[in-house]
């Protein structure tokens, strides 16, 4: 690794790690300039702005999430199936607390946009919810709809009990949440059911 690469990654590192524990308006070029030992002009060779930089974190924490999601086996039944994959993105956000709620709830210039850019496959977590939506459908075990729509409405049920999870709405031990969270998906997925 060269020097510039070692120094944008230092820069990155000190960025993420203000950002999980302080949240995203703690992260400035000053402040991750100092962090990372770097002069305050020093951190725009590498990085144009503070939302470039934070830009850079998101698309990187994308690819962290997905390690979260192994593939799911085709071989799974429909439950376990999404379960898997939703158990992923519950792991990653319980993990994470303050970067997933900056990268999925907090607005961004840029950030991927229902319809339009889910339909492109431009989202690396929801493509893999509607692979598994829509060869259930092909195969007539889920009722003919918007595969897209029908995955967007999985991944929301999870986001919602995640947000009323981090706003502290629940009395309830993490294994007692992920149980109700799964008897919730479970509901939505039989009443698709054909």
């Amino acid at each position: 690794m060269d020097e510039k690469t070692a120094t944008s990654r230092r820069i990155y590192d000190c960025a993420l790690r203000i950002l999980e524990a302080e949240g995203p308006q703690a992260v400035s070029m000053r402040r991750v300039a100092k962090d990372a030992g770097i002069t305050a002009m020093a951190i725009y060779h590498h990085f144009p702005s503070r939302e470039a930089l934070l830009d850079a974190v998101v698309q990187s924490e994308f690819e962290q999430l997905a390690v979260f999601f192994s593939r799911p086996n085709a071989k799974r039944s429909l439950e376990s199936a999404m379960t898997h994959i939703l158990d992923g993105y519950i792991d990653y956000a319980l993990a994470h607390p303050r970067i997933f709620d900056y990268v999925f709830a907090s607005p961004r210039e840029g950030a991927r946009r229902f319809p339009d850019d889910f339909r492109a496959r431009q989202s690396p977590t929801l493509n893999l919810v509607y692979d598994v939506v829509s060869s259930w459908m092909k195969l007539g075990k889920l009722k003919r709809d918007d595969a897209w729509e029908i995955s967007m409405e999985l991944w929301a049920q999870v986001h919602g009990y995640l947000a009323l999870w981090q706003g502290g709405r629940f009395h309830l031990p993490e294994d007692q949440f992920r149980k109700l969270v799964h008897r919730s998906l479970r509901r939505l997925l039989y009443g698709l059911a054909s």
